[in-house]
């Protein structure tokens, strides 16, 4: 009887600890370092992008972070927030294929952010937030390749792509996902709402003939109304006078 309660606290032992290190790992695996938010309209302007950096080391503080940007897709206007106890370097490259805006033709962009000075610490994380003027059109989704560097010397690279219809690699790459534009009232769709506004205007002829069909049927009730009130007292003043003509006649 006590062999089998060793043997059975012992699969319990085990158990536990296999259940805690896959708890544990699925937490390593989650605290990558992320961009927010995750999506926006292709070409839209004037909006912050932030990368949380959170700390995996129970042991190190994360004391540089490199954020890399596309130059095939450019993010036009970069300008880095100021951060407390952070240090930003940013680095601009030539565009082998120059980009035509409003204002003229950009031929160079930000290639390259990094941060340093600063430390975050075993379960903290860190946002640092960039501002950009434009995005680009012409793309499905931008990588932002990162690296992450700690106080022990051990670097991070957050540099891995997922494939279509692949598990997410164990070190992904921040991804923006670019959905497509909005028409100018809102409507991703133009030709929905030319449709809806023709609806809107059908229905609306529609709703003014039945109000007109429905106002002629009550004319037609109210004067049916009225001739019958007429001819009910013709009738009643013809009654009044035979009755009068009967009580008479008796007398004389």
């Amino acid at each position: 009887m006590s062999a089998h309660r060793t043997t059975l606290r012992r699969a319990g032992t085990v158990a536990a600890l296999a259940t805690a290190g896959v708890l544990a790992a699925a937490g390593v695996a989650s605290a990558h370092v992320t961009v927010h938010p995750d999506s926006y309209a292709k070409g839209a302007t004037d909006g912050v992008l932030t990368f949380r950096v959170p700390n995996e080391e129970d042991k190190a503080a994360t004391t540089k972070v490199q954020v890399y940007l596309p130059t095939d897709h450019p993010v036009l206007g970069v300008l880095v927030t100021p951060q407390d106890g952070w240090t930003a370097k940013v680095t601009t490259s030539k565009l082998k294929t120059p980009v035509k805006t409003d204002d003229g033709t950009i031929t160079d962009a930000v290639s390259q952010i990094t941060w340093t000075g600063g430390r975050i610490g075993a379960g903290q994380y860190e946002d640092f937030n960039v501002a950009f003027g434009q995005l680009p059109d012409d793309t499905d989704q931008l990588s932002f390749k990162t690296l992450q560097t700690y106080s022990n010397g051990d670097v991070v690279r957050w540099i891995e792509e997922a494939a279509a219809g692949d598990d997410e690699p164990e070190n992904p790459a921040p991804v923006l996902k670019l959905t497509a534009k909005e028409s100018e009232d809102g409507d991703g769709t133009p030709a929905a709402s030319a449709s809806a506004a023709a609806g809107s205007a059908k229905s609306d002829s529609d709703s003014a003939s039945s109000s007109s069909s429905s106002a002629s049927g009550s004319d037609s009730t109210a004067r049916g109304l009225g001739i019958a009130g007429l001819v009910v007292g013709v009738l009643g003043l013809a009654a009044g006078a035979f009755a009068i003509v009967r009580s008479r006649t008796p007398r004389s």
